[in-house]
């Protein structure tokens, strides 16, 4: 049950980021698209891997530190560095560093970190 609730989200969400990079502008496509990220790749983690992780904040941990990691490699120019020319991949990988992206994240994890909290302290089946 639990994965197809995650799997369901994850669907919604990645639809909701598709309409923000189509018809989306300013604060909406700047800071909501960077927030819920986080949560999307929560989600799909979560729908692959339902069952409780040992530690309630180890996952949203490592999405966190993978958003960063992403991040700083657009301040090195990764997709140039590479010679990444394909669109699509250079809006997923993205190609600008912003410190606000970081922030972003930070506020889109805490959701994942109360999810994470709240699976670990309810009930023992999936």
């Amino acid at each position: 049950m639990r994965r197809l609730v995650f799997g369901i989200l994850s669907l919604l969400l990645l639809g909701i980021e598709v309409l923000i990079g189509l018809f989306a502008h300013g604060w909406v496509r700047s800071y909501l698209g960077d927030v819920l990220v986080v949560i999307l790749l929560y989600t799909i983690v979560r729908t692959i891997i339902p069952h409780k992780i040992k530690k309630w904040f180890v996952l949203p941990t490592i999405i966190l530190l993978f958003s960063f990691i992403v991040e700083f490699l657009q301040l090195w120019g990764f997709c140039d560095r590479f010679g990444i020319t394909n669109e699509f991949l250079r809006i997923i990988i993205g190609t600008g560093f912003s410190w606000v992206d970081i922030a972003c994240y930070c506020i889109g994890i805490i959701p994942c970190y109360l999810s994470e909290y709240l699976i670990r302290k309810g009930p023992s089946h999936s």
